[in-house]
């Protein structure tokens, strides 16, 4: 059964990347709740051991939850490249290495895919969101696309420079961060949370969010 997450609660995401945390307050913000990075808390990055985002996920938000004492949200997305059969894919943060250099893994992208293979290509984020006492539920969000080179564009982070959603003419790293933020793979596993965990937002405020 969903449990719900209430108005003015403090939430910890479980990710040390501002980017994220950019993102995720965004999109509660209509609920008026407070999020707070694991990084802000002193809480360690956990080894992320498992093969699959779903596992990942549920990784993350247990430990930070577990250590905070807080609810916990996490969220395991990457890059998945049809021409590379679906690599980055999980590993895609360790493709950028430790100094998290994304632009190599860009380069490593397009050395591997090659100019002449298939361009398709899409991100997916599965979040999960986790309590102390160890329960926990899983929202999974997916954006088809194709990858470009070289990449474009400044705003986002991660791979957003080389990817262009279907239907679009920017990359994710052109787009506006307000029509990102409301449409990305992100967006859509969040939406799924707002149906499971969150329901309308309170005062009556809207928020946008991709079917």
């Amino acid at each position: 059964m969903a449990r719900p997450l209430d108005p003015g609660c403090r939430l910890v995401l479980a990710s040390h990347n501002p980017g994220k945390l950019v993102e995720i307050r965004k999109l509660l913000e209509p609920w008026d709740i407070h999020v707070v990075l694991a990084s802000e808390l002193g809480l360690p990055e956990p080894e992320e051991t498992e093969t699959t985002f779903t596992g990942n996920a549920r990784l993350k938000a247990q430990a930070a939850a577990e250590a905070s004492q807080l609810p916990a949200l996490s969220d395991d997305s990457g890059f998945c490249v049809d021409a590379l059969h679906g690599a980055p894919g999980v590993y895609s943060a360790r493709w950028a290495g430790p100094t998290k250099n994304f632009r190599a893994a860009m380069e490593r992208v397009h050395a591997e895919a090659g100019e002449g293979g298939p361009r398709g290509a899409h991100f997916v984020s599965v979040l999960c969101l986790a309590w102390p006492d160890g329960h926990y539920e899983l929202f999974e969000g997916k954006v088809e696309g194709e990858w470009l080179w070289p990449p474009r564009g400044t705003r986002g982070f991660g791979y957003d420079p080389m990817f262009r959603p279907h239907g679009e003419t920017e990359t994710y790293g052109e787009m506006d961060p307000l029509r990102k933020t409301a449409t990305s793979h992100r967006a859509r596993a969040f939406g799924a949370l707002v149906r499971g965990s969150l329901g309308v937002p309170p005062k009556g405020e809207s928020v946008v969010l991709s079917d």
